[in-house]
């Protein structure tokens, strides 16, 4: 059986942190995405959740500093888990997902909700 680890976000970024590692660029992107539903009683509630995206410029991932907070942002990647020590001592785990390709999106166009 073949193994598959991909995720697809359409979302919009809270906040971007450009670093560079020996002239290679990386991105820490935080993107919020929304699901839309009825509660019981019908009426429409917005679930949002927060992703932390890792990108390194490259093939299909160019032009980072064209990405600021509130611009859409449409990522393909793959999910990774890191377990850690907090400095209080507990163990933690985080959740990344490690982009390999990221497009912005037309701003003109609204985001659309199904529910």
């Amino acid at each position: 059986m073949e193994q598959l680890n991909k995720i697809e976000l359409r979302g919009v970024v809270g906040s971007v942190r450009i670093q560079t590692y020996d002239e290679n660029k990386m991105a820490r992107i935080s993107l919020a995405t929304n699901f839309a539903y009825k509660d019981r009683d019908g009426a429409a509630v917005i679930d949002t959740s927060w992703h932390h995206i890792v990108a390194w410029e490259g093939r299909n991932i160019q032009q980072l500093e064209k990405i600021v907070k509130g611009s859409r942002l449409y990522v393909v990647g793959r999910v990774r888990y890191q377990n850690y020590t907090g400095v209080d001592g507990v163990d933690r785990v985080a959740t990344d997902i490690l982009a390999s390709r990221l497009s912005l999106l037309n701003d003109e166009e609204p985001m659309q909700y199904e529910m």
